[in-house]
């Protein structure tokens, strides 16, 4: 696909057609596994059907958490709160306890102080990381302060997808709510005083197995084995959800029209698919999905492009939407051609329906427009991740009643929707796939050359980084094969390195499971080498840190290996 080519269908974006849809999204409330869900899943099908895809709705079981009733007692006072999804109910007549503050929830807050049956009082949202130290810690109930007079709903989950009898214990254990900024800061004021103060929590919540959505949507190509890009946003929401996601459903609808009668020009094939579970079962659709069809996609996925809530009022920075490094070339021409914007490189977290980096799927983009820093409060950060940003999460009514049509912003949506057109473009029609691992092998040597400063000489990481420095070798070599003859041999030794490389970069080294949704350190396969090099040497933890560091640093070796072995082979061809 030419430059030109990709600008007119650019130019084609519709911002009609794109707020028709949206005005019908925002007739319904779309709890995940619910009726009024489906019935929104029904257009969506039939929308798609309509541009020409072969469709499937598929249902399945996923464990779903829906937040109902919330009261929170003080004395005879009852402001307002709201529960979580996979808090715990409350007893009948409720929860009642004395209250410790515990600062952000951190295991360093909790480390200081003694919360075994009583009921932690947190700053900032409610989220996965502080539920499950909470828990470990022995809470009985968690009352979170809210940044400022908005109640966002939140999953307080650690446990990635469905739980499975392995990770069932990790559910959260305590009953959790949410008290609005002023509210919070009374309590939290009345809490540091010298008198002990009692509280009653009251919390509906119902968590159990639900049956939930999926659409998948593709044009058949003449190949069942071709290759294909996978373009994935979920369709679950809190209350009306029109920005979140109903904007990215009206852009993946409108690439699905614009990009259809073009199949001819394609070189690999588009999937859509469209999520649930994701809200309110801590990404359970996606989940299900890599692990159903995991062979499938390991074999004929070539890039996962994920897209979350375009074209809101506001939402106006794009040099923070995160990218894999092998794919923020492609991000940061996408950017500055369609946004006119520089990119900023920053790294994928630990969010999203990032449910396909065990399969070793490279990925880009979740958000891609955020607040300016300094315009509204950065209560997204631990979604969006952290570092140097520019943008400060989403406007304020994210998770609220308030994400209403009113909120979205329909040359923002076409601005939004442009760059994932010259995403997807690219991605299905350049003869040579746009991924840049040497790149992605000069990221992983820089932080190893880190990590082994940091060691000061306890532990040698020379051998590691002699290895992604040969990866980053070839990978620089085979970007030069872009004639025809080699293209296809180069594009399966570019998916060798991913499969390879893609699980060290962002799991702790299990293909087959998903790790907590919670933070995640660089390649956490090194987690254990990072606690080696803040160890006293000589000491037991040393020495036990070691065979730890040992088996770590020879999982990423192998994996170093497989990748390089992979372009050895392309580059000899």
């Amino acid at each position: 696909m030419t430059t030109d080519w990709i600008g007119g269908l650019c130019a084609s974006v519709d911002a009609g057609a794109m707020m028709r849809h949206l005005e019908e999204f925002a007739k319904r409330v779309k709890l995940s596994g619910t009726a009024e869900e489906l019935e929104s899943f029904r257009y969506l099908r039939a929308t798609l059907d309509g541009y020409g895809y072969k469709t499937d709705l598929i249902l399945h079981d996923a464990y779903i958490s829906l937040p109902g009733k919330a009261k929170f007692e003080v004395d005879a006072d009852t402001p307002d709160c709201i529960t979580h999804s996979f808090s715990r109910s409350s007893p009948a007549g409720g929860l009642r306890g004395t209250v410790v503050y515990g600062g952000n929830g951190r295991a360093e807050d909790f480390a200081s102080i003694d919360v075994r049956g009583k009921i932690v009082l947190l700053d900032g949202m409610a989220n996965p990381s502080a539920s499950r130290q909470a828990s470990l810690a022995g809470a009985i109930g968690q009352v979170h302060i809210s940044p400022h007079e908005h109640l966002h709903e939140m999953c307080v989950s650690p446990v990635w997808g469905s739980p499975t009898q392995a990770t069932r214990d990790a559910l959260p254990s305590t009953v959790v709510l949410t008290l609005r900024q002023a509210d919070g800061e009374a309590l939290k004021r009345r809490v540091q005083g010298n008198a002990p103060v009692e509280v009653t929590l009251h919390a509906e919540v119902e968590t159990r197995w639900r049956k939930t959505p999926i659409l998948v949507a593709e044009l058949p190509g003449s190949d069942d084995d071709e290759p294909f890009v996978m373009f994935s946003g979920h369709h679950d929401t809190w209350y009306y959800g029109v920005m979140d996601n109903g904007g990215a459903n009206a852009t993946m609808l409108e690439i699905a029209r614009l990009f259809a009668p073009q199949r001819a020009a394609w070189r690999r094939g588009l999937r859509l698919c469209f999520w649930s579970g994701h809200s309110h079962g801590r990404y359970a659709g996606s989940t299900w999905y890599a692990d159903t069809h995991w062979h499938e996609l390991a074999k004929r996925c070539v890039v996962h492009v994920n897209v979350d809530s375009t074209g809101a009022r506001g939402n106006t920075v794009l040099s923070d939407a995160p990218c894999s490094a092998e794919l923020c070339g492609l991000a940061r021409e996408a950017i500055a051609e369609r946004g006119g914007q520089e990119h900023d490189g920053h790294r994928m977290s630990r969010a999203g329906d990032q449910s396909f980096w065990g399969i070793g799927l490279p990925s880009m983009f979740m958000g891609t427009g955020e607040q300016p820093a300094g315009s509204a409060e950065s209560f997204t950060r631990s979604v969006f991740g952290g570092g140097a940003r520019k943008g400060a999460g989403f406007g304020w009514w994210w998770h609220t009643p308030d994400d209403t049509l009113d909120k979205m912003d329909p040359d923002l949506l076409v601005r939004d929707t442009q760059i994932y057109v010259h995403t997807i473009g690219r991605l299905l029609t350049d003869r040579v796939l746009p991924l840049d691992y040497a790149a992605a092998a000069s990221a992983l040597s820089a932080e190893l050359t880190k990590v082994q400063q940091a060691l000061g000489g306890v532990f040698d990481l020379s051998g590691l980084i002699g290895r992604a420095e040969v990866l980053r070798d070839k990978a620089e070599r085979i970007t030069r094969l872009t004639d025809g003859a080699a293209a296809a041999r180069v594009n399966q030794a570019l998916m060798a390195v991913g499969r390879a490389m893609v699980p060290m970069d962002y799991t702790t080294g299990d293909r087959f499971e998903h790790d907590p949704a919670l933070p995640q350190s660089k390649y956490p396969a090194l987690d254990v080498v990072r606690q080696l090099a803040a160890a006293a040497p000589g000491s037991d933890d040393a020495l036990f840190l070691t065979g730890g560091a040992r088996r770590a640093c020879n999982r990423l070796g192998h994996a170093l290996d497989q990748a390089a072995e992979a372009l050895t082979a392309c580059l000899a061809a």
